[in-house]
């Protein structure tokens, strides 16, 4: 027998193939998702607008397809760690953020990362596969809180523009009206600037941008993300200063900050050059250590010099609260522990 189809992570569009597929009339590809995304039914059965036997014949061919997840680990300060399967012996994670105002999912796009960042467990993992659609969906449906989600961030295990496909299948779904009918506004995509994927995304997108940066230094910043040879950040830049980001959207740069490597005035300063007239946030991140990597944990006091000089230079600088630490909240180290437990 072959495997059901899921249609949890199916656009609308993809629904009206798979209602003419069972004889159903055009308008119940609308019902089907008013279940699956409104309602979150979790069986075919629970679809009691559509006749029965239609729904067997769904249930033929399809399933919903969402999988509570497999295994969770929370912290003192409220951040959960949830890992999903992805598949035979493949696990991604998800980080539940919840604070005073907000509660923010961190959601993977990938099994693995090909971009092998010095500081990312994620790269240490080597890139497995992308994950489809209802494997990126299904981190949001199926987590327990997901009533409770106030924002999405695109900045989990993998590099989403890497698997822009399937990434723009779900972001359509967040936003279509047929869907969770979220605001673009409460989504935002991080990436390290792959340029045919950032070009779409800008050209197709109205959701937040997040690029990583960590240096000023194409030779620096090469040493830590090997990207930059195939997507340097002044290239990367250079592209969004063509679009509009004054008014719905937002760009931000995101700036993992590492003790005496980049965290000192000089670096400051070249940020402010690299960044000039691009109306942009900078975001410094305490560093996670991993193991086996030689990079330290900036010191506040220094993070708090470098912020305020760039604000001083007009670019909104924040220090980012550090959450989950004792629960290794930085991608890659629960997946990475659980893949390692079946080997």
């Amino acid at each position: 027998m072959s495997e059901k189809r899921r249609l949890l992570g199916m656009t609308l569009e993809e629904l009206k193939d798979v209602v003419a597929e069972v004889g159903l009339p055009g308008y119940a590809a609308k019902q089907i998702a008013d279940w699956l995304y409104k309602k979150k039914v979790t069986s075919i059965a629970a679809m009691t607008n559509i006749a029965a036997a239609k729904r067997a014949l769904l249930e033929e061919k399809f399933e919903i397809g969402a999988v509570p997840p497999s295994d969770f680990m929370k912290s003192i300060d409220g951040t959960i760690k949830y890992l999903y399967p992805a598949g035979p012996g493949n696990f991604v994670e998800s980080v539940y953020i919840p604070t005073e105002d907000r509660a923010t999912l961190c959601v993977s796009s990938q099994v693995g990362c090909k971009m092998n960042c010095l500081f990312c467990m994620t790269g240490k993992q080597g890139f497995t596969k992308n994950l489809t659609a209802n494997e990126i969906l299904n981190q949001i449906q199926s987590l327990p809180e997901t009533e409770q989600l106030t924002n999405l961030v695109f900045m989990g295990m993998g590099e989403p523009l890497d698997n822009v496909s399937e990434l723009f299948k779900v972001l359509e779904i967040l936003t279509a009206s047929y869907g969770y009918a979220w605001s673009p506004k409460r989504i935002t995509v991080s990436t390290i600037g792959v340029a045919k994927g950032l070009k779409r995304f800008l050209e197709e997108s109205d959701c937040h941008l997040a690029v990583s940066l960590h240096s000023p230094y194409s030779a620096e910043r090469l040493s830590l993300m090997p990207v930059e040879k195939a997507f340097p950040a002044r290239e990367v830049i250079e592209t969004i200063k063509q679009y509009d980001f004054t008014h719905q959207r937002r760009v931000s740069f995101e700036y993992i900050v590492f003790k005496n490597l980049n965290d000192d005035l000089q670096h400051a300063k070249a940020l402010i050059g690299l960044l000039n007239k691009v109306p942009c946030r900078v975001n410094l991140i305490r560093f996670h250590a991993i193991p086996n990597v030689p990079l330290e944990t900036s010191d506040i006091t220094k993070m708090e010099i470098f912020r305020d000089t760039l604000n001083a230079a007009g670019i909104t600088c924040t220090i980012r609260a550090s959450r989950g630490e004792d629960i290794f909240a930085a991608c890659g180290m629960l997946s990475t522990a659980k893949k390692n437990q079946k080997v």
